[in-house]
Formats: C-alpha cells, structure tokens, sequence
C-alpha cells in the first residue's frame, strides 16, 4: 500500500488544485500508461502523490463547478428564513440584522461550529447600495469575528477605495460564517444550512448589486453550478438585486495577473451604481 505524502507536499499539491479551481478548472487527467503501469515496485513517493491527486480530482469533480449549469441541492427547511422576504425600513434595517444574529445564537446547526473561534455574521451598512459575498472566514476573521480582515482583506478594502467607496459605505458577508478547518470548501451540507441567512441579510438590506466573490459564492447565490469564467463579465439577478461575479481577493493574491480582469469586473458594478473610479491624486 503506498505512503501517505508528508504534509508539506500534500498541502502545497492541494493549494494547487485549489488554484486551478479558482481559475475555472475542474476537471483533470493522467496519462492512462502512467495510471494503467504503475505497479507494487512504483516508487513510494510517487504512487502516494499518484493517490493523493487521484483523492483530489475526485474531491473535486463531485463538488466543483461542472461546463453546463446544473440545480444546487435546495437548503434545509429553516422557519424563520423560509417566509416570504418582506420589505424592511431603511431605519429598521441594523435592528433586523441584530435580531437575525440573535437568531443565529452559537450556532451548532452544523460541523463548522466544532472548530471555529467567533462567528463572522457580517460587516457594514445596513442600507448598503453595494454588497460583497465570499466563500467562508479565515483564520484572521475566525480570530477576529470580522470578515474579510486578513491579506485578503486589505485586497478588498484596496478594490472598495479604488471604486470610490469606503468600506464602511459597502456590506460584506459569507456564505458560511464558520471557517472550514484548514480553508477548505464549504461542504454542501454546511453552505446549504448557513447560506439561508445569508439570503435574508441580502433581503433585509436590499442592495442594488452584489459582487460575489469566488465560485463558491457565485454557486450559492445563482443557485447553479457554472465555471467562473462562464459566469464573468455580465450581470445576472439574486434576490431582487444584480449580481456580478468576480475573482476571490485570496486567488488574486496568488495569481497578481487577474487583477485586470477583477477590475474589470468591478467596473460593471460601478456603473450599475453610477460610480466613478476617484481620479490620481484626489482631483
């Protein structure tokens, strides 16, 4: 039976595949001499690293997002979230946010809360005309109860100024408010139990657009499966809002030569928004 890889290998080849993934590529191949030859006299290392990456791609193809849209799994009946969205007051709007999060209480409604610090509810105005959703909490926002305040953060704060904004003017959120352990993938057991009160802090503070950030939101929010390059540069509808899907600030961080493309991206939302990038120097 081949050996296990050491865990910096195994690390470093599943931030590789969850680099493709974020680039809208899901499906891989091996050579079939390479699969069909290997032999009990293969070289340990490699047929450890040959099972990890067959362990992987099959990880991946269940749950990643397939060419043709396909159905999400509908989300667990929850009382409070199933009712019909009814319309809030803008001066009611931080009152129905703090009751939704009373609600949610220390939430145990699924794994995540078996490994988490805080839970990251969200972060913003209340009447934000522009709202930011991501995949799940990292270890900086599961220490701090805030989303988006690691590296990834200091990105989005970065893309939110270059819109004219500030980040108290916009409201960010996630999927799951729970950090996956070690950053994975929301399961989605876990993004269907959570993402319904997402859906109603969308429904209480009603903004014009959302930028979902990622695969994984785009995927919860749409309610389909569709490769992120399918899925930029045009506006689709989620909740009564438009929605415009862009690259994840953590995917940017890696690959630097998207931020074109996010800007891009980002400057679709602007104009939905009538917003003007603020000119060189403040003039």
């Amino acid at each position: 039976m081949p050996s296990r890889l050491s865990p910096e290998i195994e690390a470093a080849v599943r931030a590789r595949i969850a680099y493709f993934r974020d680039l809208g590529v899901f499906d891989f191949y091996r050579r079939a001499d390479a699969a069909v030859g290997m032999t009990t006299e293969t070289d340990p290392e490699s047929a450890a690293s040959a099972q990890l990456e067959t362990e992987i791609v099959t990880g991946i193809s269940a749950a990643a997002l397939p060419e043709t849209p396909t159905p999400m799994p509908s989300a667990p009946a929850l009382s409070v979230l199933t009712e019909a969205a009814k319309s809030v007051a803008p001066n009611d709007r931080a009152a129905a946010l703090q009751a939704l999060r009373e609600e949610i209480g220390d939430c145990t409604r699924c794994a995540l809360a078996q490994g988490r610090h805080n839970l990251v509810f969200g972060d913003g105005d209340p009447n934000a005309r522009l709202m930011f959703i991501g995949e799940g909490p990292g270890a900086d926002e599961d220490a701090q109860g805030l989303p988006f305040v690691g590296r990834a953060g200091q990105l989005l704060n970065n893309m939110i100024t270059a819109m004219g904004l500030r980040r108290d003017q916009v409201y960010i959120a996630n999927i799951v408010k729970c950090r996956p352990p070690q950053n994975r993938v929301p399961e989605p057991i876990e993004a269907n139990t959570c993402s319904p009160f997402l859906f109603r802090q969308i429904d209480i503070i009603r903004p014009e657009v959302i930028v979902a950030l990622g695969s994984t939101a785009a995927t919860y929010l749409l309610g389909a499966k569709s490769p992120l390059g399918a899925l930029r540069g045009r506006i689709h509808q989620a909740r009564g809002s438009k929605l415009i899907v862009t690259y994840h600030p953590a995917f940017l961080l890696r690959d630097p030569r998207q931020k074109k493309e996010a800007w891009a991206d980002l400057q679709i939302a602007m104009k939905e928004l009538g917003l003007k990038a603020p000119k060189a120097g403040g003039q």
